[in-house]
């Protein structure tokens, strides 16, 4: 499957503790795109990300193996630590990161496999599904957004502050994803 229209071009990673909430480590790569080299304005208006971002960039591949690396060092890769990724509906590890990784011929990690997507989340916390994601959740929670929408760390911030916000009201947040 040739991606057609999208390539993965930041990957953003926030370790939160469980217990606090509290970021307690960052991952951060911009990836060199290799289907679509140029990023077209739409991308760049979307995301906040330019050309010189993402130009001289690891591959995804590479990324990924430095992800691996970030996951060991920061002790997720035991198997006596629980984790698992959230996201903001479940298209990133669901749809885009295998579909990718399924065309340049790269294995998916397994704890890529299972993952929280946060607006079935909230809609479970608050009873009502944010149809525009992020900025929904935020404003029902009457939070500030953080930085700029789709910039890729920026969001991992906000979807870190939603879930400070439902935990500390009593959420316990479940793996919404179902098993590869």
């Amino acid at each position: 499957m040739r991606p057609t229209e999208q390539e993965i071009i930041e990957f953003p990673i926030l370790k939160l503790n469980g217990r606090t909430m509290e970021i307690e480590s960052t991952f951060h790569m911009y990836v060199q795109p290799v289907v679509h080299p140029q990023l077209t304005p739409f991308c760049t208006e979307l995301t906040g990300i330019i050309q010189a971002m993402v130009d001289g960039q690891p591959s995804l591949q590479q990324v990924l193996e430095r992800v691996d690396e970030w996951m060991a060092k920061e002790g997720l890769l035991d198997p006596n630590v629980k984790s698992i990724f959230v996201t903001c509906g479940d298209w990133d590890l669901k749809v885009m990161l295998p579909g990718q990784c399924q065309y340049l011929g790269l294995p998916v990690a397994d704890y890529f496999k299972q993952w929280i997507n946060l607006k079935k989340a909230y809609s479970f916390a608050m009873g009502c599904w944010p149809k525009n994601g992020l900025l929904d959740m935020n404003k029902g929670l009457s939070l500030q957004h953080i930085g700029r929408p789709h910039s890729g760390i920026d969001d991992c911030k906000n979807i870190a502050n939603i879930m400070k916000t439902l935990a500390y009201r009593g959420f316990i947040f479940k793996q919404t994803s179902k098993p590869f």
